[in-house]
């Protein structure tokens, strides 16, 4: 059955449909026609797009025209499946093209989002050609050579890597986990310096791409209709459901997810020595990731101060009104760039002021993918 073209009005208000996202024939991303559009400049760099038809491909068009980033030429890049199909972006027609190993000719920042093995193929080539590749897959994360950045939290990891020097480059951007974890957690690390820190998360169906969340739509009115769920992505019902991240489980009992949790602090927060463990949760949510986060410290950090270092932290918003009991939940947060934190409170179970609670929400599409890795090719402006 063919899709219907599909527009993406790219606001930051709170969207409370959850829809499907087909794979279009023809795509068009819509932009307000009360702004005046100042992207498309001549000094500005060439940017591919490498699985512009996913889900976070999707939203890289979307930040890059919200943030007004400037480019001289666009490439869309996708599978041989998905060449061919028309895109409007900007008031400008596109056509999808095949990624090959020609395609990073004249191309100065590459965004990609297509998994793993093929960033693992084209990252290099394209680098080669002098291309500085951000790439939001796993695979140059722990890469010691590969930046793994988070603009607000380490920007001095990629401090050595500009545009013009004719050199290209890998850097990574890491796991939406990590992302919304870190978003949260940095400021106060930075203050207090965290020992511990164990993390449960409550991750969304976006996280496992555009055909996840097409099924958790497909299976919640399936289930409601009193029929089977169609279950394709995942191997178990989805809809009024959740359970353990389906990721691959590693001979130490925790899954992947999980591991990247640990492994990715430690190299963002370039210290070997702090103690992260976690437990990641698939639940039946769109496109927004929960966390709750509790944090052992080594200098006093009592709850006030918290707040207070959360309220000036760039990417944070509060939301912690005890009084009408009101904290962050993912619908609040979809399509919204900031990372919201709440009930923020002492660690009872800990002597002084010396471990703190919080629960943190961020949409898994945006600054856990798209908008990070956006932020990081600003940086190279």
């Amino acid at each position: 059955m063919n899709s219907p073209a599909l527009s993406v009005r790219h606001n930051h208000f709170l969207h409370r449909g959850a829809t499907a996202i087909p794979q279009p024939r023809s795509i068009t991303i819509s932009t307000s026609p009360f702004r005046v559009r100042l992207s498309l400049q001549e000094n500005g760099p060439s940017v591919a797009v490498v699985g512009v038809t996913g889900a976070v491909g999707q939203e890289f068009l979307s930040v890059l025209s919200d943030r007004n980033f400037p480019y001289r030429s666009l490439k869309l890049l996708a599978s041989k499946r998905s060449a061919g199909k028309s895109m409007k972006f900007e008031d400008r027609d596109y056509t999808v093209e095949e990624l090959t190993e020609d395609s990073f000719e004249g191309i100065d920042i590459a965004l990609f989002s297509a998994g793993g093995s093929i960033s693992k193929k084209f990252g290099p080539l394209a680098a080669q050609k002098g291309t500085i590749v951000v790439d939001n897959s796993s695979a140059f994360r722990m890469d010691e050579n590969v930046p793994l950045v988070i603009p607000e939290v380490n920007p001095e990891a990629m401090a050595h890597l500009k545009l013009g020097s004719g050199k290209g480059a890998l850097i990574a951007n890491p796991n939406c986990s990590t992302i919304i974890c870190l978003m949260a957690v940095t400021p106060l690390h930075r203050r207090a310096k965290v020992k511990r820190m164990v993390v449960s998360t409550y991750q969304a169906a976006s996280g496992a791409g555009a055909a996840a969340m097409e099924e958790l739509v497909q299976q919640t009115r399936e289930v409601l209709e009193g029929k089977e769920p169609t279950c394709n992505i995942f191997n178990q019902q989805y809809a009024f459901n959740l359970f353990s991240h389906n990721a691959p489980v590693q001979p130490n009992g925790y899954n992947e997810e999980e591991m990247k949790l640990v492994k990715e602090t430690r190299k963002i927060w370039n210290d070997m020595d702090v103690k992260v463990t976690a437990t990641c949760i698939r639940v039946p949510v769109m496109r927004a990731h929960a966390e709750s986060v509790n944090l052992q410290f080594e200098k006093p950090l009592d709850e006030d101060t918290a707040r207070d270092i959360l309220k000036n932290a760039p990417g944070i918003v509060i939301i912690d009104d005890r009084a009408s009991n009101r904290f962050p939940t993912p619908l609040e947060v979809s399509n919204k760039d900031d990372v919201a934190v709440g009930r923020v409170r002492r660690d009872v179970s800990q002597d002084g002021d010396y471990g703190l609670d919080i629960f943190v929400c961020g949409d898994q599409i945006r600054k856990g993918a798209a908008l990070n890795a956006v932020q990081i090719a600003e940086m190279l402006l």
